[in-house]
């Protein structure tokens, strides 16, 4: 539904179970794109508490709607009431038919995850954004949506084009998964039963939606889209 530094929010379903993961955008927008069939939304995972990640929460609760975070997502965004579920990275739950692990992620705030998703039908959908590296090595992954923000070569032609100041580049190179560090991470799995990557979380201006494209299907041969094309 959005993938972007203004906003992100995606809805997973394997037919039986439809859940949410990340809300930062505005309830009215997820109602609209969900085309206001929310009811049967089992979940909502958050990965961490910037904004642009978990600003509906709120609405999202109010809706009737569970929402997963760890706690310190749950302290950083003042989190209360019975909707509220706190969660522990590495240790699995289960919302409807989906097993869901949550795992540390390496962003500038705390309690940051990513998710690995696992159905009854034996597929596996790995989850992560807002993370500068995986120290994780997965098995069996089916689909893959992955953060792909920015590459070092456009982030260096920004600053030396006085387009974005050193201090902006060190921060983003230190919380935001670049184009090489993907690569890297996706030479490092199994990606023998992959049948689709989706990258996630472009920057605006320090990404290349179809060189990112092209260069990680040259890498993996896998069927690859970029989220909100």
């Amino acid at each position: 539904m959005a993938s972007s530094s203004r906003g992100n929010c995606y809805q997973i379903n394997d037919s039986i179970t439809p859940i949410l993961i990340e809300c930062g955008i505005p309830w009215k927008q997820i109602r609209q794109k969900l085309n206001f069939q929310t009811s049967n939304i089992a979940g909502c995972l958050i990965s961490h508490s910037h904004a642009d990640h978990s600003k509906a929460w709120q609405d999202v609760a109010k809706a009737g709607i569970d929402i997963y975070a760890s706690t310190g997502t749950i302290d950083a965004l003042g989190m209360t009431g019975h909707r509220i579920k706190p969660i522990e990275p590495l240790k699995q739950f289960q919302i409807g038919t989906w097993a869901i692990l949550p795992f540390p992620t390496e962003h500038d705030c705390d309690g940051s995850m990513g998710f690995l998703l696992a159905n009854r039908a034996g597929e596996k959908l790995l989850f992560i954004t807002d993370s500068f590296y995986c120290k994780y090595l997965f098995s069996d992954i089916t689909h893959l949506m992955i953060e792909c923000n920015h590459s070092y070569e456009i982030l260096t032609q920004n600053v030396e084009a006085g387009l974005m100041p050193q201090a902006q580049k060190n921060r983003l190179i230190q919380s935001h998964f670049s184009l090489e560090n993907v690569k890297k991470f996706l030479q490092a799995n199994d990606l023998s039963r992959v049948k689709q990557i989706t990258l996630l979380h472009l920057s605006d201006g320090n990404s290349n939606a179809e060189q990112f494209r092209r260069e990680i299907m040259q890498l993996t041969g896998k069927p690859v889209t970029v989220a909100g094309e």
